[in-house]
């Protein structure tokens, strides 16, 4: 754990531009510390499998910190990010996101341009009127390696970088 918590530090200092960091929830709600459940509200990850969207910034990172026993995150990528919000982009009523819908209540036609503005942080899932700030995802195909160990020993918690867009596109 020592190893990921300084990947995390050097990851948050030589940052350049903003990124955006998809955060999955992987664990479930049993015996999770009142202060851990807090946070994982907070970030908009209620349920196991869920997908929400943060910025790269000091306060999210103590938040994933906080919360790295049951999540996973990483930067996402433009393509990764396209296809969740066409195959989970859900609106009230569980219809999905459309580009049609995109044109008659934002200022993006099309669910790539909506894409790129989130990858380069021009808005966030909270501008787009009516559109839920998270992503049911199911369980990964081909299984988990160990939710008990992070990313970097060798299991599937904690922060995984850029390879987080290929157990997005398992869990889509």
């Amino acid at each position: 754990m020592i190893g990921q918590d300084r990947k995390v530090r050097e990851m948050s200092q030589t940052k350049d531009k903003p990124e955006l960091l998809a955060v999955i929830r992987l664990r479930g709600t049993i015996n999770v510390h009142y202060n851990v459940r807090e946070t994982l509200k907070m970030l908009n990850v209620r349920r196991s499998n869920y997908m929400t969207l943060v910025p790269n910034t000091s306060s999210y990172m103590g938040m994933l910190k906080k919360a790295k026993d049951y999540l996973t995150w990483g930067e996402v990528s433009q393509e990764a990010l396209e296809y969740v919000l066409t195959k989970r982009g859900e609106l009230p009523g569980r219809t999905k996101i459309s580009n049609k819908y995109l044109k008659e209540n934002s200022s993006y036609t099309t669910i790539k341009a909506l894409s790129k503005a989130l990858v380069n942080g021009e808005t966030s899932l909270g501008d787009i009127t009516g559109l839920k700030k998270f992503f049911r995802l199911h369980p990964a195909s081909k299984g988990y390696k160990s939710m008990k160990r992070g990313f970097a020993e060798g299991g599937d918690l904690g922060y995984r970088g850029n390879t987080i867009n290929e157990l997005i596109i398992r869990m889509s």
